[in-house]
């Protein structure tokens, strides 16, 4: 089980936030990640209105071969997006977690501007400290 990756979509499809917690990701520059993240936000967007019944969120788990993505989609239309191998349990408890600790340091701060880049220090001690209590 490992956690690869944390990205953090804002409600335009950008990506405000993205670190790598694992070996085992394709290294990818600034801008390719920005533009899987633009692409997500497209599928995610697509699949909010596949539903043959009823309503739908939107896709919630992508599994490929070797990893699977898990979307987490915020009541404001962030998304985070958690890379982890395909045996991660713990998936869903850490994107919540990770949306508590963005509302505490990030959308408390009074420096951040919302659906920009976050460029918080206590948000990314925070996040570094979960994945670790996630997967010591």
């Amino acid at each position: 089980m490992a956690i690869y990756g944390l990205w953090v979509i804002n409600k335009a499809g950008g990506l405000v936030y993205q670190r790598n917690f694992a070996e085992g990701l394709a290294q990818l520059t600034s801008n390719e990640h920005l533009v899987l993240a633009g692409t997500l936000h497209g599928i995610h967007a697509i699949t909010t209105r596949l539903s043959p019944i009823g309503t739908s969120s939107g896709a919630h788990v992508i599994e490929a071969e070797t990893f699977k993505l898990t979307i987490l989609l915020t009541p404001t239309g962030t998304k985070f997006v958690l890379i982890t191998s395909l045996a991660e349990t713990a998936a869903d408890t850490v994107l919540n977690k990770a949306y508590e600790i963005y509302a505490d340091a990030v959308m408390k701060n009074p420096f951040h501007t919302p659906e920009m880049p976050i460029r918080t220090d206590a948000f990314d001690t925070r996040i570094a400290a979960l994945i670790t209590s996630a997967h010591p």
